[in-house]
């Protein structure tokens, strides 16, 4: 079977510790080269992954490399300039969340994906964890009735210590951009991506200067339905806590852990399967399935999940999470 030859731009703690693993062990795919502009870095980790190809300027990459698709791991703020230029390379391309820094910036490099007829996909492996597909059949199948409220919160140190990640002007945000908007995504893929109505979002800064450390968000949708989403790096906690509950007219389902009640003649049955795996399984696995889902879309196996049109809509909720935090009252979009 023909590989499919793939390039990495970016090689952070990501492109390290999750996209080059999980690469070399999906068989249809090779990778055929690595760009980052840390000199060190690059030798260091092409050398690692047996990588022979590798560039500190990844537009000699894109000129060089037969590349059939990229995955873009750099800062946020390079987001924009570097997809659209792999789009006019005519490569297909995965970009790690989020798309860009705010929803004009999105727009341009949807934009290019249509004008250059590439695929663009955003990383957002919380939809591709195995509990999260089973919920979201689940949810379609109508088991639980009709969802309306999405109760979920994540709260833990952040994703990265590196200084631009804490510069708004190189981030787009803090904690919403670090961990809200993977919530928001998957929230809205089990609801089906209804209609927005409203955001209403109180901001904190107890640990940072620039960007907000904690943020709790309330989502109204055209059908009545809701989410109430919290995120945090510097709530108080004795362990981490990451789930995402969903309530329906005839019961409820939560991830993390995984369960299913429904609702018979006032009693709750439980429709939880009695097979789980532990969040680090399931975790590993949501990276894995997410690339096997990006390389079976450029292979032309699947659509494309988590598109760029998807992106967009995230981005114009974030904006208004923001400008709500701002103005302190309720946008409505």
């Amino acid at each position: 079977m023909d590989q499919t030859k793939v390039a990495v731009i970016g090689l952070g703690g990501v492109a390290q510790l999750i996209h080059l693993p999980n690469l070399l062990r999906i068989g249809t795919v090779s990778v055929t080269a690595v760009a980052e502009i840390n000199k060190n870095r690059l030798n260091t980790i092409a050398d690692k992954f047996n990588i022979k190809e590798r560039y500190t300027d990844y537009k000699e990459l894109l000129a060089k490399n037969d590349c059939d698709a990229v995955i873009i791991a750099t800062p946020t703020s390079t987001h924009k300039d570097v997809a659209i230029e792999c789009l006019k390379a005519k490569k297909n391309v995965l970009v790690e969340k989020p798309l860009a820094r705010s929803s004009d910036e999105a727009k341009f490099i949807l934009a290019a994906a249509k004008k250059y007829k590439k695929k663009l996909m955003v990383g957002m492996n919380l939809r591709f964890r195995p509990d999260a597909m089973l919920l979201r059949s689940l949810l379609n199948s109508g088991e639980i009735g009709d969802p309306f409220y999405v109760k979920c919160g994540w709260i833990r140190r952040q994703s990265s210590t590196q200084k631009w990640f804490t510069r708004k002007t190189e981030s787009g945000g803090g904690v919403i951009f670090d961990l809200g908007i993977l919530l928001l995504d998957v929230s809205l893929w089990l609801l089906d991506y209804p209609s927005v109505h409203s955001v209403s979002t109180k901001n904190f800064s107890h640990n940072t200067k620039d960007v907000e450390d904690t943020s709790m968000s309330f989502i109204k949708f055209k059908n009545s339905s809701v989410i109430l989403l919290e995120t945090s790096w510097s709530l108080v906690l004795d362990r981490d806590k990451f789930y995402v509950n969903v309530y329906g007219t005839k019961g409820y389902a939560t991830l993390n852990p995984f369960r299913v009640y429904r609702k018979i003649d006032d009693q709750s049955m439980d429709l939880t399967p009695s097979h789980l795996e532990s969040p680090l399984t399931l975790f590993k696995k949501s990276y894995l399935n997410e690339l096997k889902s990006f390389i079976g879309a450029v292979r032309g196996l699947n659509p494309v999940f988590s598109s760029g049109e998807e992106a967009l809509l995230r981005m114009k909720i974030i904006d208004s999470m923001y400008k709500s935090a701002l103005w302190n009252r309720e946008i409505k979009i």
